[in-house]
């Protein structure tokens, strides 16, 4: 699904209503219709108060509003234009809903706070998502009172006050505080970062019918990934193949008292399909590895506790440095001498990154294809500290860019960033993987891609889909309290077969 700036979200209105060809008065009644269909799906039995801005979200609204009145349902309308204008379609919107019979309250410099019945839901219509200032004046007075009501909120398209993209000149207290976001054709920037949960709560996407071949023709760098994405990207294994077919993965990690992170990092290697994998790990730790999981090689290093020196790697197609490696003095140097000397794309995560971090440069001198897989705080020590999730976002981008390499930006929605600075937010996974050890499965998910040849972006975009879809499974199952990393490791086969067999079947629908 491709996510557009707001500004072409316009273009793609106004490339329907051209090209469909349909009115943007008819545009707008399908629009209100799938809203309120999923309106009435998701509160069933309640009463509803509107609050409808002068502008086309506005317009939204007063349809909604008369489309649940027809439905049978208790509606309060409040038409909110302190200027005096609506829009053409909100105004025409407007008429169609006195005619209806339904009393509504203009709002114009002053407003009255009403009282609403127990289980009102209240839909806030006020502002669309081309909103590029602060909310100020009798609009904040209007969202103040929407959050303070104590009732469920539904935003039509954007909670009103939130901008489609950059929130840091927001003014966070006039902002819509959402329960439900019901977003039209596709989810807004903002919706995937962190200091935006509070006012977009749970979203859904309205399909409203926007022209295909309009989203298809219109280039943007962001998109979410999806299921339908991820089994078009597969590569599928061969009868007549063979262990050498699925390549040689190197993993570099661990230290005293950090076994456990090697071992998630392998097996979750082992659990997405490479050939053959190798860990370096110090020689203390290297009973557990072979204990653990007898199906990896080892090449212990010479001191007990942390890697002291770096191996040679021109027998393997991918190398992942970092799992609970420590930043020991000798580690340091080892893995300086790692990155100068190696062969092939490395995968380069947690204490390998706070190294680099220390001497940002040598993230310049990773092999061509090489993935970084940072966790905000991570990021924060090798780009610097943001003021928002936005901020955040373009930094991972230049920072890609600038090094040609793929940035893996961990989080609820992680944000995968090509070379190109080409971004795509994984659409899997849930707050149980907040949780030691859930990165380093990651690490071994990309590892294991990487090392069967995946191109870093392809890579870094399965893995974070099927590490979600993974601990989206344990949860299911456990829920997300007592879910641990290792549950994520062992739902990987489930996840994998599930993808194969489509992937094996006619998946052409999608």
């Amino acid at each position: 699904m491709k996510i557009f700036p707001t500004a072409s979200v316009k273009e793609l209105d106004t490339y329907t209503i051209a090209n469909e060809p349909i009115a943007s008065i008819d545009l707008m009644e399908r629009a209100s219709q799938a809203l309120t269909d999923a309106i009435l799906r998701n509160f069933p039995d309640a009463s509803f108060a509107i609050f409808a801005g002068a502008g086309n979200n506005g317009g939204d609204g007063l349809a909604v509003a008369r489309m649940l009145l027809f439905a049978g349902r208790d509606v309060s309308v409040w038409s909110v234009a302190p200027a005096g204008r609506l829009s053409a379609d909100c105004s025409c919107n407007l008429a169609r809903l006195c005619r209806a019979g339904c009393a509504v309250n203009s709002v114009g410099e002053s407003f009255s706070a009403p009282s609403l019945p127990a289980n009102c839901v209240i839909i806030d219509a006020l502002f669309g998502s081309g909103l590029n200032k602060p909310v100020t004046g009798i609009y904040a007075d209007i969202i103040h009172f929407m959050n303070g009501a104590g009732c469920n909120v539904v935003a039509v398209d954007i909670p009103s006050g939130l901008m489609g993209e950059d929130n840091s000149p927001n003014i966070p207290e006039n902002i819509v505080k959402a329960n439900l976001t019901l977003t039209l054709q596709f989810p807004k920037l903002s919706f995937f970062f962190a200091e935006n949960e509070l006012f977009v709560g749970r979203y859904e996407v309205i399909d409203i019918g926007l022209s295909r071949e309009g989203i298809e023709r219109l280039h943007t760098e962001y998109s979410l990934i999806e299921k339908s994405d991820i089994v078009k990207m597969l590569q599928p294994r061969a009868r007549f193949s063979h262990k050498g077919n699925y390549g040689r993965a190197l993993l570099v990690a661990g230290s005293y008292g950090m076994a456990g992170a090697s071992l998630l990092a392998a097996k979750a290697t082992m659990r997405s399909g490479v050939g053959l994998l190798t860990v370096n790990l110090p020689q203390g730790n290297n009973l557990i590895m072979q204990s653990f999981l007898p199906e990896a090689m080892t090449l212990p290093d010479s001191c007990s506790t942390h890697i002291s020196a770096a191996v040679p790697t021109d027998t393997y197609t991918a190398v992942a440095v970092g799992p609970g490696l420590g930043q020991h003095t000798a580690t340091a140097n080892a893995l300086r001498e790692l990155i100068e000397h190696c062969t092939c794309p490395m995968i380069v995560d947690a204490d390998a990154l706070n190294i680099i971090a220390a001497d940002a440069e040598w993230l310049k001198r990773l092999p061509e294809g090489s993935v970084i897989t940072p966790h905000p705080g991570e990021f924060a020590r090798l780009a610097g500290k943001s003021t928002s999730g936005y901020e955040a976002l373009q930094k991972a981008r230049a920072m890609a860019r600038d090094n040609n390499i793929c940035v893996v930006l961990k989080g609820a929605f992680t944000a995968v960033v090509a070379p190109s600075g080409e971004c795509s937010f994984n659409s899997t996974g849930n707050p149980g993987m907040a949780t030691g050890g859930s990165g380093d499965a990651l690490t071994g998910i990309i590892l294991a891609l990487m090392a069967r040849g995946y191109s870093s972006y392809d890579a870094a975009r399965i893995a974070v889909y099927v590490h979600g879809a993974a601990g989206d499974a344990a949860a299911q199952l456990l829920g997300e309290t007592a879910m641990i990393a290792g549950d994520i490791v062992e739902y990987l086969p489930a996840v994998w077969n599930s993808l194969e067999r489509l992937k094996n079947s006619d998946y052409e629908s999608l």
